[in-house]
């Protein structure tokens, strides 16, 4: 029988009715004792990290989620954390560059509806992510509504569905029915150990263009963050004509403020020098997503920046495969 760790954090899994809506409130056993499967399918023990709403999740929490794990590495087989829905891409991806070289799985999930609901999914994906942490695969991944998802492609599409989370420009892993699963893509298996890094810098901010952004916004961003990751139309065009806003990107990069250009459109991933409007933007020192999503570039951006403050560096570091959050036809093999 497999040793498995869970680890509560809060969100909708775990919440009860409050005077102001839903507020996590359950603790990790009583998780558990809406299911008696769980029991039986592994020796699984609780210890509740935090009691929050995924919205209230920061940098600093995704630490503590990756050290507790480290900590508690050689002690058991795989890993569970119960997550809000709303940031939980951010955490699976975030754990998946400070937690490298896993050879356990580490399997993240939650729910639509608090398992102490009558109809609530909660308890099929709860079973579901237990029975996955019980396979011999190592990495992080997000298990929800039967499906297996790498850790660094898992994005929430729907807000109140039962098949929240989707698998974005990758595979996915597996699928998981009455407790047996069937692979559908299988990761390598590392044979490095487990190296913990939770060196963050969190000063990075997302901004989505629309017609009418002004150039002066980069001016205020400036002084306030390291990491500017800017979602442009199609595959990365950036306006230069009437509100252009080259001159002020490149004020940026000339201030040592990392630049990432991103997309809007969700799949595929953005190619820079496809049109004028990309290249223009591509003779400066900027970063390429290739078709990285939102969710992993984000806490990508704050580990790389962790590590230097190098941009040359930081670039290497973000144009480079990691655990899969990027296609290897983007950038340079992990």
């Amino acid at each position: 029988m497999k040793k498995i760790l869970l680890l509560a954090t809060g969100g909708t899994i775990a919440s009860l009715e409050g005077k102001d809506g839903l507020v996590p409130g359950l603790a990790p056993v009583d998780l558990l004792s809406y299911s008696s499967d769980v029991s039986l399918a592994a020796d699984v023990t609780c210890e509740i990290l935090m009691n929050r709403d995924s919205t209230n999740m920061q940098p600093e929490h995704w630490i503590e989620m990756a050290s507790k794990i480290a900590d508690n590495y050689d002690q058991y087989d795989g890993f569970v954390i119960t997550h809000g829905t709303d940031t939980l891409g951010y955490t699976s991806s975030a754990l998946s560059y400070m937690l490298q070289g896993l050879n356990k799985p580490v399997v993240v999930t939650g729910s639509q509806v608090p398992i102490s609901f009558k109809r609530t999914d909660a308890i099929k994906n709860l079973n579901d992510a237990i029975c996955f942490a019980c396979e011999n695969v190592g990495g992080v991944y997000v298990v929800f509504d039967g499906r297996v998802i790498i850790g660094t492609r898992a994005v929430k599409m729907r807000t109140k569905s039962f098949d929240a989370f989707e698998s974005i420009n990758h595979p996915y892993v597996a699928q998981v029915r009455e407790n047996k699963v069937t692979y559908y893509w299988r990761p390598e298996q590392t044979i490095q150990s487990l190296k913990l890094d939770v060196s963050l810098c969190p000063d990075v901010f997302v901004l989505t263009l629309h017609p009418g952004t002004k150039p002066e916004i980069f001016d205020y961003l400036k002084g306030l963050y390291k990491g500017i990751i800017i979602e442009s139309y199609g595959n990365g065009g950036v306006p230069f004509e009437e509100r252009s806003l080259l001159p002020k990107i490149k004020e940026l990069t000339e201030a040592g403020v990392a630049v990432l250009i991103s997309t809007q459109c969700l799949e595929e991933g953005g190619d820079l020098y496809l049109y004028e409007v990309g290249r223009k933007v591509s003779q400066y020192n900027v970063i390429v997503s290739g078709d990285m999503n939102k969710e992993a570039i984000v806490p990508k951006l704050m580990w790389a920046l962790g590590q230097t403050n190098d941009l040359s560096q930081v670039k290497e570091m973000m144009e480079t495969p990691i655990s899969y959050d990027l296609s290897v036809e983007w950038g340079q093999e992990e």
